[in-house]
């Protein structure tokens, strides 16, 4: 058994991702968590659990033969955490593949449940693979950065009303 048992926790929960199990890692959280990444700002348990539930389906729905997650680098104590992953997957919007490079940040709640998630990663990167010539171009530029967070937004608040 683990010294931190947070470092379970997060183990757990990209094994979790792996499988997509949204409701699992949904569990992970807080229920007033807070996630950030480059595309979403998400605040509560429910709303997050969402975010990757719809993700995961997704996945399921689009991809699965395309779909790789490894994690490394996990390392906590009671208050704090960091990990990588690294996702490989079809993106829903192109059929583009992706390889996503994200290095993560936790912060937990006294129970041990993710009070705090920031992911970070080169969303210019990211673009290029995800939209092709567009995302090359302006990847870099907040105009289409703004415009991603808008359809991930309003993808999701469609994934919530659905139930």
């Amino acid at each position: 058994m683990n010294e931190f048992p947070q470092k379970d926790r997060i183990t757990r929960f990209y094994a979790a991702f792996r499988e997509l199990d949204g409701a699992a890692m949904q569990a992970a959280y807080a229920a007033d968590a807070e996630f950030s990444d480059e595309v979403f700002t998400l605040r509560g348990r429910e709303e997050i659990g969402a975010m990757w539930r719809m993700l995961c389906s997704a996945v399921q729905d689009k991809g699965r033969a395309d779909w790789k997650l490894e994690f490394s680098g996990i390392d906590c104590d009671d208050e704090v955490g960091v990990a990588h992953w690294e996702p490989t997957y079809r993106f829903s919007a192109t059929g583009r593949i992706v390889h996503n490079i994200i290095d993560a940040e936790f912060a937990f709640d006294r129970d041990g449940l993710i009070r705090k998630h920031r992911d970070r990663f080169d969303f210019w990167r990211w673009s290029r693979q995800a939209l092709g010539l567009p995302g090359a171009l302006l990847g870099w530029s907040p105009l289409l950065r703004n415009k991603v967070r808008a359809q991930a937004a309003a993808n999701l608040a469609r994934y919530r009303a659905r139930g």
